[in-house]
């Protein structure tokens, strides 16, 4: 229950203004009243509900194309109360109740998803859309509302027989249009009083028999019903009563079955009315380009709203082609109680008090707040202002004492508990009387009412009001900015300093007579030794410098992190190219090595080729191309970039770690792990490798401690001490008999490259010549782990078994 102040309050602050403007973003008649309407909720928790709603129905009016639609939905409570009276609705009434079932029920398929929307669905959850009683409404009703011949098998045949008495009535005044001609003056059939008539030319009259209903002006031409249809008017004048009665009796046995349904009907207009008031807050709410406010219960919370913008003024701006709206800061800790704001006139501390009221109004009635970031403030359960002036003729009032009216009918409304902040509002606090005693009343109601509402923020002109800061550590101070170039306001917002009300130069500004300035001027200057202005304007200057230093400042840092940008990122692209020909280079060197092994096994395969004339020469020229080949791997093996590793300590990485790959320089994430945890297997992108642990790092730069090695004895099998060789086959087996020592090789070498396993190499005994020479090769290959004997069962001596790396 408002009360008077509670009322003059939202009158003084607009607030029927704005909630006229949302009512223009609603969709219904019932959903524009409510929003004209505008109610406060009641507790947090109810507003917290209300913007909750603005917000999932903001967001699911944005995915759905067209936007969330109202269409269909009409204003359904006068047809179920009329119904509920035993009353008789019309059918253009049930044809919309109809209509208005059908769209609540595509509403509550649309936003009923209780996870994304839990607010919103619990709403539309109350709605029943009664399925059975829109399809008998739509099957008894046609179009516009008409009662359909399919609602009554008696009024279908009614029909039918007023059709045909009007068919033959029709036929019978053609025929006698053609038959009497001669006497009228138009061969057009007319109307009167329901019935029909042919204007008969006045002396022809008697000519044809018949009843005459009406004469024209001129009182040449008279209307006659001829007697041939008048049994056939009367016959359907009597079908008309039977079809009215009829189409009635349909429309009771209608109404009734909506009275039948009057109690789940009831929370339809009330659900549907809700949910397009808060799609009309949610499309405000985004039209102003507002954002979400946090309410805190605790009635002490701070205010913290960033550029705030007047949403009166954003709609005067964007509708009216108004000026642009200059936002203000707010931030008001839970320490302090009173802001005393003062600054010339029309420099915006008026707008300032109303877009704080507004904004705590705005976010209990859950709608979003035009500021920057995220608004907090707290729930206030009253909002108090005495803005402008109180003046009454009629009731013998002055200024001053129609100020004091409402301010004592704030206080007394202080005096009852509420729960929640309250939050009050003064204009000219104290003016209108003798400043002295003005000034010494403003800042005893400021006291006051700091120990009484949570804040109180006072526009003022009084220089005693701006001195409360220093001795009150709940009071604070702040000003509006004012160009004293220009003469003008900026409608700025200071924070910590008061204002000078710069009367002066504003009446400069306006045209006041110079002289007149000149003397007010002279009379000042004897009282500025002492002036608190001169404080004040020292404070401006000092504050103004400061802030250019701080805007220098920044531009410099801002300067400084470019350059920054700029030098890493030279640097890192010098690095980059260094890098990239380092690879050029080694990739030019790789090709030249290999292009070399190709021309030496070029040469043994022609030395393979020739005759046995050319033996001694060919033993020569293939020693020689060995020795080539072999000098080749060597250059290849030197230039391979070896993995970087880096000693390390104390962690072991993990199945599904992320790790840093040492010779890519990339980081990637980790598959599996061999079983002695020395070899990772490592997903980089789209690429899988085999990585040992001496060649990854922490994303962090922490070194991998690999576990201690079990103790494991492995008796041995061969000469060599090493384990036995695998299972031997064809295609790991390679037969060299017969060959010399360089052919061996290169025969060897292709199978070697592409071996996952041991390989076992026939050489026979013979002399030991060319298992001795391939022995020898084969310390050299860098891919080669060892190589030994194989079992006797697979040749024992006669051949060798090749273990890679």
């Amino acid at each position: 229950m408002r009360t008077a102040i509670q009322t003059e309050t939202l009158e003084l602050l607009e607030w029927p203004r704005l909630a006229q403007q949302l009512a223009s973003f609603a969709s219904t008649a019932p959903g524009r009243r409510a929003c004209e309407q505008l109610p406060l909720a009641p507790d947090p928790s109810a507003s917290e509900v209300l913007l909750a709603i603005t917000g999932e129905l903001l967001g699911l009016d944005g995915v759905l194309e067209g936007g969330l639609s109202f269409q269909g939905v009409a204003d359904v409570d006068p047809v179920v109360a009329l119904c509920r009276k035993g009353g008789m609705a019309r059918g253009e009434a049930l044809l919309e109740l109809a209509a208005t079932l059908a769209a609540a029920r595509r509403l509550r398929r649309q936003i009923d998803d209780p996870e994304l929307r839990p607010h919103s669905s619990a709403l539309v959850a109350q709605l029943r859309t009664l399925p059975e009683l829109e399809q008998r409404l739509r099957f008894c009703l046609e179009e516009g509302g008409r009662v359909a011949d399919r609602a009554s098998p008696e009024l279908a045949g009614v029909r039918r027989q007023l059709q045909g008495v009007r068919s033959e009535r029709r036929e019978r005044l053609q025929e006698l249009l053609r038959r009497y001609a001669p006497l009228l003056q138009d061969t057009v059939i007319a109307e009167r009083n329901g019935r029909p008539v042919l204007a008969v030319k006045v002396g022809a009259a008697a000519q044809l028999p018949g009843l005459v209903h009406d004469t024209s002006a001129s009182g040449s031409t008279v209307f006659m019903e001829p007697q041939a249809v008048i049994s056939l008017g009367n016959r359907a004048r009597e079908l008309e009563g039977q079809e009215r009665e009829l189409e009635d009796a349909v429309l009771l046995q209608l109404s009734a079955l909506v009275a039948e349904q009057a109690e789940p009907l009831e929370p339809l207009q009330r659900v549907l009315t809700a949910l397009d008031g808060g799609l009309a807050r949610a499309r405000y709410s985004a039209w102003m380009g507002a954002v979400r406010p946090e309410l805190a219960a605790d009635p002490s919370a701070a205010f913290e709203l960033r550029e705030l913008r007047h949403p009166l003024l954003v709609w005067q701006q964007r509708r009216e082609n108004g000026a642009a709206v200059v936002p203000v800061s707010l931030t008001v800790s839970p320490e302090l109680r009173v802001v005393a704001i003062t600054g010339p006139n029309t420099g915006g501390k008026t707008v300032t008090l109303k877009s704080l009221g507004l904004a705590a109004l705005m976010a209990r009635a859950g709608l979003w707040l035009p500021c920057s970031g995220t608004p907090r403030l707290p729930w206030c359960c009253q909002v108090l202002a005495d803005i402008g002036d109180e003046q009454s003729l009629q009731q013998n009032l002055s200024t001053f004492s129609g100020h004091i009216r409402r301010i004592a009918r704030i206080l007394e409304a202080l005096a009852t508990p509420a729960q929640g902040a309250s939050l009050v509002l003064l204009d000219e606090v104290g003016a209108g009387t003798d400043p002295a005693e003005g000034s010494a009343l403003a800042a005893a109601l400021l006291r006051h009412l700091a120990d009484r509402a949570r804040l109180t923020v006072a526009t003022t002109h009084f220089g005693e009001l701006k001195a409360l800061k220093y001795s009150d550590a709940r009071f604070e101070n702040a000003s509006v900015g004012f160009d004293s170039e220009t003469l003008a306001p900026t409608y700025r917002l200071q924070w910590g300093i008061p204002g000078r009300s710069n009367a002066l130069a504003i009446a400069r500004r306006l045209g006041l007579a110079e002289p007149v300035l000149e003397q007010a001027e002279a009379q000042l200057a004897p009282l500025a030794a002492g002036d608190v202005n001169q404080v004040i304007a020292g404070l401006e200057d000092e504050r103004q410098r400061q802030q250019e230093a701080a805007e220098d400042a920044a531009a410099l840092l801002a300067q400084t992190e470019l350059l920054h940008e700029e030098l890493l990122l030279r640097w890192e692209q010098q690095q980059q190219q260094s890098v990239e020909l380092q690879e050029q280079r080694r990739q030019q060197l790789e090709r030249s090595i290999r292009q070399g092994q190709q021309e030496v096994r070029r040469i043994i395969r022609r030395l393979r080729q020739g005759g046995t004339a050319a033996a001694a020469s060919s033993a020569k020229l293939g020693e020689t191309a060995r020795r080539a080949g072999q000098r080749l791997r060597e250059l290849e093996q030197q230039h391979r970039p070896a993995p970087e590793q880096r000693e390390h300590r104390g962690w072991m990485p993990a199945v599904g770690d992320r790790v840093r790959v040492l010779s890519l320089g990339k980081a990637g994430e980790v598959l599996a792990l061999a079983d002695d945890s020395q070899e990772l297997t490592v997903r980089c992108g789209v690429m899988r490798l085999n990585v040992p642990l001496t060649g990854i790092e922490g994303l962090h730069g922490e070194k991998p401690e690999p576990p201690p090695p079990p103790q494991v004895t492995v008796r041995a099998k061969t000469a060599l001490g090493g384990p036995g060789p695998g299972v031997r086959t064809e295609r790991n087996t390679v037969d060299v008999r017969g060959l010399r020592v360089h052919e061996a090789e290169a025969a060897l070498e292709e199978r070697l490259r592409v071996a996952n396993g041991p390989l076992w190499v026939i050489h026979g005994i013979g002399t030991g010549k060319l298992k001795r020479g391939l022995r020898q090769w084969l310390t050299t290959v860098p891919y080669v782990e060892r190589v030994a004997d194989a079992e006797q069962g697979d040749g024992g001596p006669g051949c060798s078994v090749v273990y890679v790396r």
